[in-house]
């Protein structure tokens, strides 16, 4: 119970900060353009509302499935939020290790380190930060070969920004994905992959496979406009 209710607070606040960005967007933009404001805000109001049940039966439907903090939804910044809320509340924060991660974090800046990619590989779970890595290596061999066979800053900067826009699609049809197979989980319909024995050594090289095919559709894209730098 204490994670769903750390998992409503978090939904409640990303609604407030994507919707108070939104609507200052669309407030400033209406502006320029001589919208009235009475109509913007009519309609900035059915999108607080339509987005709300968006997000909430989404929520509801993910837990029904599988439940939050388990292996399918591991729901890791929840998590996280929970120890520290937990920790402050009833006294037994092991400062210690916060002070040290405070520590190492300023140390990495003032080295002008990134601090984000250690912190974020530090929580999160190994299957989740090996795509991350994966991914960063892709990004490097794709700023080295263009920089390599092109000269013009731009155009290294555009296959850059082409892999990140794909790989952006990707995250977000990772997430449509899911909430597909929760829709199947809650009706009854099992597609699971998973097996034991040959069935699952085969499984696991064919998990490989796309997973190199991934990576492959990502460098090709990412040099679309651009098929003699990569």
């Amino acid at each position: 119970p204490a994670l769903q209710h750390v998992m409503s607070i978090a939904a409640v606040i990303c609604i407030i900060a994507s919707i108070s960005g939104d609507t200052s967007q669309d407030l400033k933009t209406g502006h320029l353009l001589g919208a009235t404001p009475r109509y913007q805000q009519i309609g900035e109001i059915i999108g607080v509302f339509a987005t709300s049940l968006v997000i909430g039966g989404i929520l509801v439907l993910l837990d029904k499935a599988w439940g939050f903090g388990n292996r399918e939804l591991p729901a890791v910044q929840a998590t996280l939020m929970k120890m520290i809320s937990e920790g402050v509340m009833l006294g037994n924060l092991p400062w210690s290790l916060v002070f040290a991660g405070a520590a190492v974090g300023l140390a990495l800046a003032l080295l002008r380190q990134p601090v984000l990619p250690i912190a974020i590989g530090m929580y999160l779970p190994i299957y989740l930060t090996v795509p991350i890595f994966f991914g960063g290596i892709i990004r490097l061999l794709c700023e080295k070969t263009a920089k390599k066979r092109q000269s013009s800053p731009q155009a290294v900067s555009e296959v850059v920004e082409n892999g990140v826009l794909y790989s952006s699609g990707l995250i977000a049809g990772e997430g449509l994905m899911g909430i597909m197979f929760a829709g199947l989980t809650v009706g009854g319909i099992n597609l699971s992959l998973a097996a034991s024995g040959k069935e699952a050594i085969f499984g696991q090289w064919v998990c490989a496979g796309g997973f190199v095919l991934l990576a492959a559709s990502i460098l090709k894209f990412a040099a679309e406009k651009h098929k003699k730098l990569l």
